[in-house]
C-alpha cells in the first residue's frame, strides 16, 4: 500500500512567492495540507523592508510583452506566467482581499497605507484562515524523490513528507546554499548582486551630495550598458533609477570587474552637443559682464554647474567674456563626456536582489515544474530571473507562485 504523505505540498520558504504559492494553493483547492517551512525564524522579511517599508508591491507596467522587458535575466521566459497571471491580476487579487493599491507618478504600486505591514498582514492572514500551517528554523538540506512522493531532510534531522515540493526559498547570496537543489540535476548560475549604487571613493562629486539631474546618460565605458534617466549624487557616489537599472542589466559584467569600471555620463541627455556648444557661447558673450557661475544651462543645479566649472580650471568669478575657446570646449566635454571611476558598490535602501539561481532550462516555465522531477517546482527569486527596482522582482513572485500553486494542486 502506497505510504500517504502528511501533506500535499511543501513550501521551503516563508518569503512572498512562497506565502502567495500557499494562499493559491488553498484558494484553488479547499482542504489541501499545505505547510510552508523557513529556515529562519522570520518571515516576509523582503516585503516588511520594501520600498523604504512601504513594500512596493507591482508597476503600472501590465502589458505581458512590455512588462517582460523590465528584467534583465529571464524576462521572456515569464511571458506565460504574465499572460496567466500577470500586473492587472496582482492588483486586482489584492483588492478583492481588501488591500487597495496605489500608483505613484514613476509607475510603483504601494498599498494605500503606505505600509508594508499591510501587505504582510494580508498574506499571513490569508494563508492561516484557509488553513495552511508555518513552521520556522526549519533549515532544508536535502530531499529525495521516491514513489511519487518527496522525503524532506532538515539539519536538526528530521524529515517530513509531501506528494509536491515547491522551492521558494529566495534569491541566494552564495550559489552553495542551492547545493541541496543542484544534487538533482538542476544547473545553478552563479549568484551575483544586482540593483545597487555605484561607489565614488573620494571623489569630489560626492560633496554634492543630495543633487539630482532629471535625464542624464549613462555608460559603462568599454561596455554594450548604457541607461539613462534620473541621476542623484549621494555621500559615496551615483544613485538614482538610472544608476539602479544599469546595475541590474550590467550585474555580471560588473560582478566579473570586480566592481572597478569606469562610467561616462552625459548630464544633458536630451540636449544636442553643437547647439549647446553654440547656445553658451552666445550666452557668455551676450552677458559678457557676468559672473560664469550665473552663466549655466537650465538643467543643471546651480552647485554642480559650480563644480564643473572647477572640475575644468575655470575661476566660476570669471566674467563671460573672459571665457576662451578652450575653456568652452572643456565645459562642453564635461557636460557630454564626465568620466568617474567607480570602486564599489551599495546595497540600495536593503533591498537585497541577486542575479542567478536555479537555470530556467531545467523549468517548465509554464508551469514552473522541474524538467527532471515530477512534482517538483520553483518561484520567486530562486529563479535565474531578476528586474529592475520599481516592483518588477515582487510581480515575478506573485506570478510564478500562481503559476507553480495551479499546478501543484493539479492530480493530487
Amino acid at each position: 500500500m502506497k505510504e500517504q504523505p502528511a501533506y500535499d505540498i511543501i513550501i521551503a520558504g516563508a518569503g512572498a512567492a512562497g506565502f502567495f504559492a500557499g494562499i493559491s494553493a488553498l484558494e484553488m483547492r479547499a482542504g489541501t495540507r499545505v505547510l510552508i517551512l523557513e529556515k529562519s525564524n522570520k518571515i516576509l522579511s523582503k516585503v516588511l523592508i520594501s520600498g523604504g517599508g512601504r513594500c512596493n508591491v507591482t508597476n503600472v507596467c501590465a502589458e505581458p510583452a512590455e512588462l517582460v522587458k523590465n528584467y534583465p535575466r529571464g524576462g521572456r521566459s515569464l511571458l506565460n506566467v504574465f499572460y496567466s497571471f500577470g500586473q492587472k491580476e496582482t492588483v486586482e487579487w489584492f483588492r478583492q482581499h481588501g488591500v487597495a493599491l496605489k500608483a505613484e507618478e514613476d509607475g510603483r504600486m504601494f498599498p494605500r497605507s503606505d505600509s508594508s505591514e499591510t501587505i504582510a498582514a494580508c498574506l499571513r492572514e490569508n494563508y492561516f484562515r484557509l488553513g495552511g500551517e508555518l513552521q520556522l528554523q526549519k533549515d532544508i538540506t536535502a530531499f529525495r524523490h521516491e514513489g511519487g512522493l518527496f522525503y524532506i531532510s532538515l539539519r536538526n534531522g528530521d524529515t517530513y513528507c509531501a506528494a509536491r515540493l515547491i522551492i521558494a526559498s529566495g534569491g541566494a547570496p552564495k550559489t552553495a546554499m542551492l547545493d541541496w537543489i543542484k544534487e538533482h540535476g538542476h544547473e545553478i548560475r552563479p549568484s551575483v548582486p544586482s540593483l545597487f549604487t555605484f561607489n565614488l571613493p573620494q571623489d569630489p562629486i560626492c560633496s554634492l551630495m543630495g543633487i539630482s539631474v532629471e535625464n542624464a546618460d549613462i555608460k559603462i565605458r568599454d561596455s554594450k550598458f548604457r541607461d539613462s534617466g534620473p541621476l542623484l549624487i549621494t555621500h559615496w557616489g551615483l544613485s538614482g533609477p538610472a544608476i539602479l537599472k544599469l546595475s541590474s542589466f550590467a550585474a555580471e559584467w560588473i560582478y566579473e570587474k570586480n566592481y572597478s569600471f569606469s562610467i561616462e555620463i552625459n548630464w544633458l541627455h536630451s540636449k544636442n552637443r553643437n547647439t549647446v556648444n553654440e547656445e553658451l557661447s552666445k550666452l557668455f558673450k551676450t552677458f559678457r559682464d557676468k559672473k560664469v557661475r550665473n552663466l549655466k544651462p537650465a538643467e543643471i543645479p546651480g552647485r554642480l554647474w559650480e563644480y564643473f566649472l572647477n572640475k575644468c580650471g575655470i575661476d566660476p568669478e570669471k566674467n563671460g567674456a573672459e571665457i576662451s575657446s578652450k575653456e568652452l570646449e572643456s565645459i562642453i566635454k564635461t557636460l557630454f563626456a564626465d568620466v568617474y571611476q567607480v570602486n564599489g558598490k551599495t546595497t540600495f535602501k536593503e533591498e537585497f536582489v541577486t542575479a542567478g539561481g536555479v537555470s530556467l532550462r531545467g523549468v517548465d516555465m509554464r508551469s514552473m515544474e522541474s524538467k527532471h522531477i515530477p512534482g517538483l517546482f520553483f518561484c520567486g527569486e530562486v529563479l535565474d530571473v531578476d528586474g529592475i527596482t520599481g516592483g518588477f522582482n515582487f510581480q515575478a513572485a506573485w506570478s510564478t507562485a500562481r503559476a507553480a500553486a495551479a499546478h501543484a494542486i493539479n492530480n493530487l
